[in-house]
Order: structure tokens, then C-alpha cells, then sequence
């Protein structure tokens, strides 16, 4: 069965903002809801196979069955911004670690540039006052040993109801539902940035490093605490215990507490 098409009027506003914006293109699909933007777009992917040419993204204004990292459910009631896109990729890596940094630090730099402090809990979290604001579930596609393009997930709460330990940007800044158009204009905006972030590892290291929500981690197996010493180009943490070091490398890897 075909993607369904929102009314043409998100999609249509949507498109028009950014062309005023001066922004690229995008295939854009807006949805009333959908179970998850992320099957939306596989199924879209699917029936229309991937030329590269330009990005896709597919955008609900609510879900019933989002996805979030570690196969959770991603609460995405109407209100915030959340949506699936197909990125292409020429970048050197195929860490989907470096991806979702390089998104986290794209997303961050719009917020901050509205006055609102963030915070980068690695791997993919955005914090605000010590709570979720937004949150990025990168992977890659790959055919053979080659990236054939990249798939982000990105969920941003606006003024929509948020579980304990979240929080809306409406409780930090003076906006409304009708904004709502123009912060999915927002983080489009910003992974057309990370798009080009990727190509420098290095910059988003450090952007990250920057922002670190915590110096200090502890192991949830071991229970043994680690000092925070900052991002590998492959989008690992790299840690220190007086002369040991390791790295946390893959996403499911992360699910330990800041201390």
C-alpha cells in the first residue's frame, strides 16, 4: 500500500517556507498521524527506491507507534515536530555515531541561536535544564561495504504533553502551536547542516565536547564510574579511570546514567 499524503497544505506551507528561506529541496510527505514515520518512510523507500538526489523526509503531527533508540517507544503526541528522513551521504565514515552528533550539534545551534541553553546527552538527547527536549535515532543503509544513505529520526517537543523526566520548549520560550511550522522548518535546517557537518568528524567532536550534559558516567553492568573525556571521530566516548581508558562505542551500548 502507498504512503499515505497529508493534506497538501502542511506539506505545501512546509515547502514554501523554505523555498522563502532560500533553503534546498526536500521530497516532503506530512501526515495527520501514522503508526511511525520511520515505517512511512521505509515504505516510501520501498516503492520509490533511493536515486540520491535529494533528501526525503516524512513528518507526522502525531504518532502512534513511534520508534525511539533500543526499539522504545517514543511518546509523540500533536504538538512537537516528529519525523523520519533519508539523508544522502558521501562523507568517509559510516559511523551512525557520528551522524546523530552531527544532527544533535545542527539542532542545538538553531536552538541556542533562539536564546535556549542545550545540553548533548550522548549519544542522542538534547537537554534542557536537565530534561529531554529532543531526541535523534541515526543508522545507515548500506549495500556491500558502501553507505548508500543515511536514515535520522527526530523527535522535538514544542507544546505538546511530555513524560516525566521531559520537557517542552514552550516552558522556555514564548511559542505557540502555530509555531509549529516554523520549528520543522527548523530542523530540516538543521540536518541540511549536518549533512555537510559529517564531512568534518573533528568539528563535530568538538561541538559535541562542548555541550557534554556530564563529565563523569557510570558503568550500569560494572557499576564502576568513568571520567568523560570527549568524542572519537567515530562518534564514541572516550573515557578514563586513572591510567585505564575505553571507549563506548555502540548506541546500545549507552544505556548507563550521567552522574
Amino acid at each position: 500500500m502507498a504512503p499515505a499524503v497529508l493534506r497538501p497544505t502542511g506539506g505545501a506551507a512546509l515547502a514554501r517556507l523554505r523555498r522563502q528561506s532560500g533553503a534546498p529541496p526536500w521530497q516532503l510527505r506530512c501526515l495527520p498521524v501514522c503508526a511511525s514515520t520511520e515505517q512511512v518512510l521505509s515504505d516510501w523507500l520501498r516503492l520509490h527506491p533511493w536515486d540520491g538526489l535529494l533528501p526525503r523526509a516524512v513528518i507526522a503531527r502525531r504518532q502512534t507507534l513511534g520508534q525511539g533508540q533500543w526499539g522504545r517507544r517514543w511518546q509523540s503526541p500533536p504538538g512537537g515536530v516528529w519525523l523520519s528522513a533519508a539523508l544522502p551521504w558521501s562523507a568517509p565514515s559510516s559511523a551512525p555515531g557520528i551522524l546523530g552528533l552531527a544532527v544533535a550539534v545542527a539542532l542545538a545551534e538553531r536552538l541556542e541561536a533562539s536564546g535556549v541553553a542545550v545540553l548533548i546527552k550522548w549519544p542522542n538527547d538534547l537537554l534542557v535544564q536537565g530534561r529531554k527536549l529532543a531526541g535523534v535515532l541515526p543508522r545507515m543503509v548500506v549495500r556491500g561495504n558502501k553507505v548508500r544513505l543515511a536514515r535520522v529520526g527526530v523527535g522535538l517537543n514544542l507544546v505538546n504533553a511530555v513524560p516525566p523526566g521531559g520537557i517542552a520548549l514552550t516552558e522556555v520560550l514564548a511559542i505557540q502551536r502555530g509555531q509549529q511550522l516554523h520549528w520543522t522548518a527548523e530542523v530540516l535546517a538543521a540536518l541540511d547542516h549536518a549533512i555537510s557537518l559529517v564531512a568534518d568528524p573533528e568539528r563535530v567532536c568538538h561541538a559535541t565536547e562542548m555541550r557534554l550534559w556530564t563529565r563523569q558516567v557510570q558503568d550500569p553492568r560494572s557499576g564502576e564510574q568513568w571520567s568523560v573525556e570527549g568524542v572519537a571521530e567515530d562518534g564514541a566516548l572516550r573515557l578514563r579511570q586513572g591510567t585505564r581508558t575505553n571507549t563506548w562505542t555502540r548506541w546500545e551500548d549507552a544505556s548507563f546514567a550521567g552522574l
